[in-house]
């Protein structure tokens, strides 16, 4: 038994000198709210499988990709039909920019998404590996400035 190897991106763009994360309402496997992640296929690096989830997920391009000092993992809640022989994922955190409000999601894993606050976001994430991943992101992202 192993565990998939992925990402998880905290997304975020500047609104009227706000800051705002993207948020994916998810119904493929588990119910509930979190950023967009994925798995490593073949020999990509981490840039190309950040650019690539987050079209997949979204249709948005980023920009300002980030890698942070944390990875992590967990184990699944149930066995997934679709992954057999993984009990889990173990992830690394990037951070990218969105410059586009409208996102599109992928239907097959995601219902709807929300730009929302910090504060949101915290209330609303499901579970706290991305919680700390946000507060990881959010304390670098408004550092020596006066975006909230």
């Amino acid at each position: 038994m192993k565990y998939r190897k992925s990402v998880f991106i905290v997304s975020y763009r500047f609104e009227n000198n706000k800051l705002k994360y993207l948020i994916l309402k998810r119904h493929l496997h588990w119910n509930g709210w979190e950023f967009p992640k994925g798995g490593i296929e073949g020999k990509e690096s981490a840039i190309q499988i950040v650019k690539r989830e987050i079209k997949e997920e979204t249709g948005q391009i980023t920009q300002n990709i980030k890698s942070y000092p944390l990875s992590g993992k967990y184990k699944y809640k149930k066995i997934l039909q679709d992954r057999p022989g993984i009990i889990g994922q173990s992830f690394k955190l990037f951070s990218a920019e969105l410059k586009k409000e409208k996102v599109k999601v992928d239907k097959q894993e995601h219902l709807n998404y929300n730009w929302v606050t910090f504060s949101q976001a915290i209330k609303r994430l499901t579970y706290s590996n991305q919680r700390r991943c946000l507060r990881i992101v959010n304390r670098e992202l408004t550092k020596n400035t006066s975006i909230k």
